[in-house]
């Protein structure tokens, strides 16, 4: 297949899945290599950047997604009439912070770190989608662990995790003797 095909390939199936699709299924539905999709796919996203194309490829980990470019979210917005998505609050943003540094964490881990109540910032950002359980803690109680979402990364204009600025990470200190090791992490049945 050639590299204008490959191309015509990847805008069709981004434009129609509405959605991330992974490099690895849009190679095999075209019959190509994950490299001809990544070539193809950075051609696109240079070419319609260049012409300030109305729509725009972006690269979330291994995974591409169509969407509409900034300069256009005004008129998008009146076209549509949609408004604009509410604003993270203060207590919602530390929480997300705390999910997209260490994770997969619990809601316990969060409210240690933050030293307040955050069922409602977890609740949000689930909510939100820009965190989703990642299955259970094996301890008693089995709490939940959460980690970042694709729509996380898109929100903030992120390709992969390792994009995050560095930060000083919390020490947390526990007692002699208290000190947890944490478990094997579960999804939903059996241990992974």
């Amino acid at each position: 297949m050639e590299q204008t095909a490959i191309e015509r390939a990847v805008a069709a199936i981004l434009f129609a899945a509405g959605e991330p699709v992974g490099a690895s299924r849009m190679a095999m539905a075209a019959g190509v290599s994950e490299d001809a999709i990544h070539t193809a796919a950075q051609s696109l996203m240079s070419r319609w950047n260049y012409e300030r194309f109305g729509i725009r490829i972006v690269r979330l980990d291994d995974a591409y997604q169509m969407c509409s470019s900034g300069e256009m979210a005004d008129v998008v917005t009146k076209a549509l009439e949609t408004r604009k998505p509410p604003r993270l609050s203060p207590a919602q943003l530390e929480a997300l912070t705390i999910v997209a540094y260490y994770q997969p964490v619990t809601k316990a881990y969060i409210e240690q770190l933050r030293g307040v109540d955050s069922s409602y910032a977890v609740s949000a950002l689930l909510g939100k989608q820009l965190i989703t359980e990642a299955g259970r803690l094996n301890v008693p109680g089995r709490p939940i662990l959460y980690e970042t979402t694709p729509v996380f990364l898109r929100t903030f204009g992120l390709t992969s995790l390792e994009e995050l600025p560095p930060i000083e990470k919390a020490d947390i200190h526990i007692p002699e003797g208290q000190q947890l090791q944490l478990p094997e992490v579960s999804k939903e049945e059996g241990t992974v």
